[in-house]
């Protein structure tokens, strides 16, 4: 705690003080003035973010508001320079961020877009079974079989990872994927049923893209972002029986939860991958 000192004067030892009006004390400063700890309950002092990250934060809002879809390009650095009233730099500072975390995507001599799950770069962002031999692109796109896609009323789990209320509506999508026609991943998605209005087993189906690009074009959900949980287990019956293997096999499971904007969770995945000719690759930085 700081103290204030007063220049005020002071009669000699023994002496009565003179009824003669004091001049006024004088505030002097001490070297630790400034540090004077806030009253208990008050407000804590601002933080400031850098400017660029203050741009970052307005181009993110602009495309959570849909100003700028999935795909289109967005205004130049010098027009949102402009717009925001700040320097080029500071914008291309900002726009380096978001597409190091693959929200924008910059084309030489074209200009900077809007990322999309439909682009080959971004499409396989979340998946992360690589073959043991040749890469995605080599075996070909997955064969997508849906066993099951219904709406039924959420449990306490999933509700809780979708911050739902336990008994709201999701869409839960059972399906398989295979690659070369070998069954390697089965999964279980839930889905807000209200953001999901609408969504059939044809439609999962039918779309010849990745499934997170189906969820940008028809329901206006991007997933931004991902965390997931790793962890070994054996397959029971029934689960051997989709993936071709023995029960008991080794297989990796993987629990996703993906969001969109804002933070906001949209999708609970849990996978179950076989590993006899794929591996879990990831790149750390």
């Amino acid at each position: 705690m700081s103290y204030i000192r007063y220049d005020c004067p002071h009669p000699p030892s023994g002496r009565r003080l003179s009824p003669t009006p004091l001049p006024p004390c004088h505030r002097a400063p001490l070297p630790d003035d400034d540090l004077v700890a806030p009253a208990a309950g008050s407000a804590p002092a601002p933080s400031f973010s850098p400017l660029y990250q203050q741009i970052k934060t307005l181009i993110l809002r602009s495309l959570q508001s849909g100003e700028w879809k999935p795909g289109e390009a967005i205004p130049s650095e010098v027009e949102l320079a402009t717009r925001f009233r700040v320097s080029q730099g500071t914008v291309r500072k900002a726009i380096d961020e978001l597409a190091a975390e693959n929200l924008l995507l910059r084309r030489q001599g074209k200009g900077t877009f809007v990322a999309t799950h439909s682009e080959r770069q971004v499409q396989y962002r979340f998946l992360r079974l690589k073959p043991d031999l040749g890469d995605l692109d080599s075996e070909g796109p997955a064969q997508r079989h849906i066993i099951d896609c219904r709406r039924l009323r959420a449990s306490a789990d999933v509700a809780r990872a979708l911050g739902l209320r336990s008994g709201d509506m999701v869409v839960q999508v059972r399906r398989v994927l295979a690659f070369q026609g070998v069954p390697t991943i089965l999964e279980d998605l839930w889905l807000p049923g209200q953001a999901f209005k609408g969504l059939s087993a044809e439609a999962l189906a039918d779309y010849p893209g990745p499934t997170y690009a189906l969820f940008e074009e028809e329901f206006g959900v991007r997933m931004v972002r991902a965390e997931e949980r790793i962890r070994a287990v054996a397959a029971d019956a029934a689960q051997a029986a989709l993936l071709d293997v023995a029960a008991g096999t080794p297989l990796l499971s993987v629990e996703r939860i993906a969001y969109t904007y804002n933070d906001t969770p949209m999708e609970l995945r849990r996978g179950l991958y076989r590993t006899d000719s794929h591996h879990y690759h990831n790149e750390l930085s």
